[in-house]
């Protein structure tokens, strides 16, 4: 029986974390700033056009995700899990740079938005690398019975960027006028972002490798029938998650454009979320590690799908700063503790030689499919039915799939699977019979 890899130093998973936290950062904020960016790039006498617009160039980076998901991620399998993670951190930091630098469409007219096209699918490609490594390389660093908690820094990291990017956002607000936010001021956030890439990359360069497959083990078959199965329903379970993410991230859009609320109320619910997601994520992971990764998932998941609409029609019938920020609150922490266990029963469902470019691909097409639409879904769906509740509609009938696809997965944690010397073989081999 192979003897149990040993947990790494808790200093190089936050290096690992870290870094994570600062991609989606500039991710983040193009989501929270697209009201200013479609004006600056998008140009149109109707507000709902300039912002479509703009949210459609924030979709299209993720077109180019699944790529990035395979690409960076079978380097990851290939040549271990470090390389691919500097890889994609390098590119993203020439896509911040790009962006934040793009004149207006005002100054170089049709020339702006190809560029700002360009960059977010070169930053697209760069975070759909992103994620097969970082999730391989934490599981890699987890003691067996602690998977769950040390594969949540992933999702947590994203809300650490949702927290930092709100509060940025705030303050932008408080001491920049309307004129200046629109005119340079959004440009702000994202060099904040760009200030911090040589650090990310430094502490990058200093982890240690935790898994470099031999030649002959690069040229090990590996059937992927089983593994077939396990893919599917990984979609099939971020959907919820995926959809539910960029729908609470969109509150700032959506409280400006549809609630009519100011702008700093808006970012406090960003700010909400984050906070939310960092207080919560750890917490939904370490308890999945205890009970297993079904019922960590399902019983939040449940209590999610049932409290959406009723939490989204007090929103839209008080209308104020309370109602907004409280129902943001709840539905931010019964999706962190239901999303959270995923990553874990996705990254242990791949056996390691195929585990970087496996999650990576899974997470980069749900990603892509469901998270790159959902902003420009849901704004079109206000606009056409003049229905504010349309956000909530659609969450639900995501949330519905996510809670289907978990009751047939397998369970896949360690504690549920007592006396399996591998529990990805395990699940594997249960449902490849």
């Amino acid at each position: 029986m192979a003897q149990p890899r040993a947990s790494i130093p808790a200093r190089y998973v936050v290096a690992v974390v870290v870094g994570n936290a600062l991609e989606f950062y500039d991710f983040l904020t193009y989501a929270y700033f697209a009201v200013y960016i479609g004006k600056a790039f998008f140009p149109s006498s109707d507000p709902w056009a300039s912002l479509l617009a703009s949210l459609g160039a924030f979709g299209v980076g993720f077109i180019m995700r699944p790529v990035g998901g395979f690409v960076i991620g079978r380097m990851g399998d290939l040549l271990g899990r470090k390389p691919a993670m500097i890889l994609s951190f390098w590119l993203m930091g020439f896509a911040m740079l790009g962006f934040a630098l793009t004149p207006t469409y005002s100054k170089i007219g049709l020339a702006a938005p190809l560029l700002v096209i360009f960059f977010r699918m070169l930053q697209g490609f760069a975070l759909g690398g992103e994620g097969g490594p970082t999730a391989a390389y934490l599981l890699e660093a987890a003691p067996a019975e602690r998977r769950g908690f040390y594969s949540a820094f992933q999702p947590w990291t994203q809300n650490v960027s949702i927290l930092v990017s709100g509060l940025v956002g705030v303050g932008l607000v408080d001491f920049l006028t309307p004129e200046q936010l629109q005119d340079f001021g959004w440009r702000i956030a994202f060099l904040v972002g760009l200030a911090i890439v040589p650090v990310g990359l430094l502490i990058r360069r200093s982890l240690p490798e935790t898994f470099r497959a031999s030649r002959e083990k690069n040229h090990e078959h590996i059937p992927l029938r089983p593994y077939f199965s396990v893919a599917m329903l990984g979609l099939l379970l971020i959907v919820g998650g995926t959809i539910g993410t960029y729908i609470r991230t969109y509150m700032t859009t959506y409280a400006i454009t549809t609630l009519r609320l100011s702008a700093n109320v808006a970012f406090a619910a960003t700010v909400v979320t984050g906070l939310c997601g960092v207080l919560f994520y750890l917490v939904g992971g370490a308890i999945s590690d205890r009970v297993g990764r079904k019922p960590a998932i399902l019983v939040p998941g449940t209590m999610l799908l049932v409290s959406i609409l009723p939490t989204f029609r007090i929103i839209t019938h008080y209308h104020s700063a309370g109602a907004l920020l409280g129902a943001v609150a709840v539905l931010s922490i019964l999706g962190v503790l239901s999303g959270s266990p995923v990553f874990a029963w996705l990254s242990e469902s791949f056996p390691p030689l195929i585990r970087s470019g496996g999650f990576g691909v899974v997470y980069a097409i749900s990603v892509s499919l469901f998270g790159g639409t959902t902003q420009y879904a849901v704004t079109w769906l206000i606009k056409v039915t003049g229905n504010p509740l349309m956000p909530a509609w659609y969450w639900t009938a995501a949330m519905v799939v996510s809670i289907l696809a978990a009751i047939a997965a397998r369970e896949s944690a360690p504690r549920k699977l007592a006396g399996a010397a591998n529990p990805s073989v395990q699940l594997a081999d249960e449902i490849a019979g």
